[in-house]
């Protein structure tokens, strides 16, 4: 299946696990915003230290516009292959298209190692 069209670059695979980990313990120990609305809130704000979006978003109109304002707001953003993993990682029984990490707790270091990533293989890539 075609990646949707608000999907800007291929999180790369080894990320995944880091990223949903974060998003993990996060929750537990830090502060997550959970839903589009709330990570859209929290990256216009500025205070979102990385945004996470669903790629299996249906229909994609409700998550197309975060990589924009994460780009003209210079937040963070991945990609995770769907949206039952942000849920899952969240603690909560439902799935959720986004999620913003605000405060990391005690993934920090995660949550900053993911960033340097991410911002190497976009260089790399096919930014």
């Amino acid at each position: 299946m075609a990646k949707a069209y608000y999907v800007k670059f291929e999180t790369p695979a080894d990320l995944v696990g880091p990223i949903l980990e974060a998003l993990r313990a996060a929750a537990n120990g830090g502060k997550v915003k959970k839903g589009t609305n709330e990570a859209t809130k929290a990256i216009e704000r500025g205070v979102s230290k990385l945004v996470v979006i669903a790629e299996d978003v249906e229909p994609p109109e409700v998550v197309a516009h975060l990589p924009l304002i994460c780009e003209e707001q210079d937040a963070a953003y991945a990609f995770v292959p769907t949206r039952q993993e942000i849920g899952k990682a969240l603690g909560i029984d439902v799935t959720t298209a986004a999620a913003a990490i605000l405060d990391a707790g005690d993934a920090q270091h995660i949550v900053e190692q993911v960033v340097e990533s991410l911002k190497k293989s976009r260089e790399g890539g096919s930014a």
